[in-house]
């Protein structure tokens, strides 16, 4: 949907299969999720610098000091919370944007937090360029999540923490998945956390490395 709405303006579709043919092989099975990545313009949210590299399968600087995910890991991610397109999620770390347009392809409305203003208005400005459908970005502390709509069927967080966040997992909807890497700022495990009624199942998925998740119920440097 992205990519016909972009039409012959667009001229990265065959890095978009490219991509989703290494992300097959090294294991996504989920349709909806290549379906989304063979979609969404990746190009358009990584700095012109780097545009050249926008689909490889690794990790990309961007501004701030931050940096948009290897696409494998975020194809596992979203994989994990096994939306059906009815979902409203939470997304903790917009980021670049790109992964928030991945989400709008694939669940119901999403809300998104942005630590960096500059980056959220970035990311905001992306995902206009791509034609993604509205999306709401909040410039707050993710760890606080966004209270004001919760409950969240499913919450992706894109940045380390040291624990689950308190808030989190309170505006977690019974029956709701999280995905958040947990550990040190070196060594991390991206989980999944099930709530079932009023108790938490966390299943660690494979080992991983991103950027700090900081604020109040996370990191504080």
């Amino acid at each position: 949907m992205v990519a016909r709405r972009l039409g012959s303006a667009d001229s990265y579709g065959g890095y978009r299969s490219d991509l989703v043919d290494i992300l097959r092989e090294k294991g996504i099975r989920d349709l909806a999720v290549l379906r989304a990545v063979s979609m969404v313009p990746r190009h358009l949210f990584v700095p012109a610098a780097v545009r050249h590299r926008a689909y490889e399968d690794s990790a990309l600087p961007i501004a701030a000091g931050q940096t948009i995910s290897q696409p494998y890991v975020q194809a596992r991610s979203l994989e994990l919370l096994r939306l059906t397109g009815q979902e409203k999620v939470l997304e903790v770390g917009a980021g670049s944007g790109y992964q928030t347009a991945l989400l709008a392809e694939l669940a119901g409305p999403i809300f998104a937090v942005e630590r960096l203003a500059g980056l959220a208005q970035s990311a905001r400005e992306a995902l206009e360029a791509a034609l993604v459908r509205p999306v709401s970005i909040l410039v707050g502390d993710g760890t606080l999540g966004w209270r004001a709509y919760a409950p969240f069927d499913a919450i992706l967080v894109a940045a380390a923490s040291p624990e689950v966040p308190e808030p989190l997992l309170e505006q977690l909807a019974p029956g709701g998945r999280m995905v958040i890497p947990i550990g040190t700022h070196a060594v991390q495990e991206l989980t999944l956390v099930e709530r079932e009624g009023n108790t938490y199942r966390r299943t660690v998925a494979t080992d991983v490395r991103f950027v700090p998740l900081l604020g109040e119920f996370g990191f504080r440097s």
